[in-house]
């Protein structure tokens, strides 16, 4: 296997710089948008599934035609910034220092240079490091920020340094959507990266803290937030491992994508490197979960993503329930699992190392990760998101922590941070209520809920009735006829008890054992948000 290579220096920029990249960027017109446009959707697309040669081809196409045409038209012309700016700094395309001085005029590819962003190469520039613009909307309205990163395997077509600083990718992108954005005065970036979770929680936390056991990550969150135009003063950066840099501080908000990689120390000795953006060095779950219930204020919330293993004879569910902190509400939800082979595949894979390039390195490091988890009678590894809410002392009112360990594999519609809120709220309101008040509760059925009946020939009643949620976790609910009229009737006239009582008269069913399966199934459609409450 071949050795990780030294990345360069992270990026460094002082106010003054920032601002004026920052205004050159946003004069530039660079955005979502303009490279898709630039692209066409093929190129676009093929490039969103890592495969840069259409991409590149396009730019080149443009930038070769431009260049024609200033030279025997308009010699004094200058190139698409978008065109100039996606070659480089998004398909690693070198271009001439008169190019970047046009695009960004301010900067300049002296200036340019000086941050660490490009290194000349003779009469052109390279890309030092990633750059793309990133656009976002919340309830603040929209934002465009440009987002810094080590270049990936895409562009560097090799292993990746063991300090990689990784850019906005799929699982960054899941946390944001993931988290909710209620306005909070604290809130904890905890294994900052790049530093994107940060820019979020700058948008609706008054103090963000962000955190890293990498300096250099530190160094690209903090070029981030300058570029995006943070107020210094509402960020503060701290090195170390975990939770050890803000020993004794708790928070209103916690966001994390921790380094949840499970990489046996096998698979190091086979000559695979640690990655600091996703290996720790062993399991981090049992470690971090525990922990991270004592740096909650009273009705905080830790949002994050991870992965378990799956041990023949043992449910995950088991497994994971006993890493939860006491005293504190916990939801865990199971989006995917992979087999083991699978699972070592894909982080081979996005490290850098890959068969295509060393077979010999890649055979040897996947069957060292096979032949542990077979040891250890791994038979899967499931991902997911975890969900940690500390109740405050009005909330908690006596009641015990309440748990949900789920699996959910449909594919959500938009951003779940707003469900997440709406459904923690919900659970713990439940969670201190008695059946008879939950039988007292006067429901609404959510306007994103649909009923879909299927009947087979020449039948009058359904054989499969499926409640389907448009939003949240877009679940689907079987229910049969009980369920469906609580859900039919739930308009917040009749509480769940006179349903019960009204649906017992007209099918017969005995009236207590219906009210307790329905006030059983009012709390999941509550929690879930299927049902609103009054």
């Amino acid at each position: 296997m071949t050795d990780a290579p030294t990345a360069p220096p992270p990026p460094v920029a002082t106010p003054a710089q920032a601002a004026s990249l920052r205004a050159d960027l946003e004069a530039s017109g660079w955005g979502v948008d303009a490279v898709a446009e630039l692209l066409g959707p093929a190129a676009d697309a093929a490039l969103r599934r890592e495969q840069r040669y259409p991409a590149l081809r396009r730019v080149r196409e443009v930038l070769s035609a431009e260049g024609s045409a200033r030279t025997d038209a308009e010699p004094g012309g200058a190139a698409d910034p978008v065109a100039v700016l996606t070659a480089l700094f998004m398909l690693g395309e070198p271009v001439s220092a008169a190019e970047l001085d046009a695009a960004l005029p301010r900067t300049g590819s002296a200036g340019a240079r000086a941050m660490g962003l490009v290194v000349a190469v003779a009469d052109r520039v390279r890309a030092a490091i990633d750059l793309r613009p990133h656009e976002a909307r919340d309830d603040v309205g929209e934002v465009r920020w440009w987002v810094a990163s080590d270049l990936g395997e895409l562009v560097s077509q090799g292993q990746l340094a063991p300090d990689h600083v990784l850019g906005i990718g799929g699982a960054g992108l899941t946390l944001a959507g993931l988290t909710p954005r209620t306005p909070v005065d604290t809130a904890l970036d905890l294994g900052c990266g790049c530093g994107i979770q940060t820019l979020y929680l700058l948008r609706h936390a008054e103090h963000v803290v962000a955190t890293d056991i990498s300096a250099r990550a530190l160094a690209f969150t903090a070029f981030n937030a300058a570029l995006a135009g943070t107020d210094p003063g509402r960020l503060e950066l701290l090195c170390g491992s975990f939770l050890e840099p803000v020993a004794g501080r708790r928070f209103d908000l916690v966001a994390t994508n921790p380094p949840f990689v499970i990489t046996p120390p096998a698979v190091r000795a086979a000559g695979l490197p640690l990655m600091e953006y996703r290996d720790a060095g062993g399991p981090v779950l049992p470690m971090l979960l525990p922990a991270l219930g004592a740096h909650l204020t009273g009705g905080g919330i830790a949002v994050m993503l991870g992965n378990w293993e799956h041990h023949a004879g043992q449910d995950w569910r088991e497994r994971v329930s006993g890493w939860l902190p006491e005293g504190v509400d916990a939801w865990v939800i199971q989006r995917e699992v992979q087999d083991p082979v699978e699972y070592a595949t894909m982080w081979l894979r996005d490290g850098g190392t890959i068969p295509e390039r060393d077979r010999t390195g890649f055979e040897a490091a996947l069957g060292a990760w096979i032949d542990d988890f077979a040891a250890r009678k791994v038979e899967a590894v499931g991902f997911g998101y975890v969900v940690l809410h500390r109740p405050d002392e009005a909330d908690a009112g006596g009641r015990a922590p309440w748990r949900a360990l789920e699996e959910v594999g449909t594919r959500p519609t938009g951003p779940l941070g707003p469900h997440v809120a709406a459904s923690v709220a919900s659970r713990s309101r439940l969670a201190a209520m008695s059946d008879v008040e939950v039988a007292a509760l006067h429901p609404v059925v959510a306007p994103d809920v649909t009923e879909e009946r299927h009947l087979r020939p020449g039948d009058s009643e359904p054989s499969v009735i499926l409640l389907r949620q448009g939003g949240g976790f877009a679940r689907t609910v079987r229910a049969d006829t009980a369920l469906a009229a609580l859900v039919e009737v739930a308009d917040g006239e009749l509480s769940v008890g006179q349903i019960a009582t009204a649906v017992a008269a007209l099918t017969g069913a005995d009236a207590e054992a219906l009210t307790a399966r329905m006030v059983a199934d009012a709390r999941d459609l509550l929690a879930d948000g299927l049902l609103l409450w009054e």
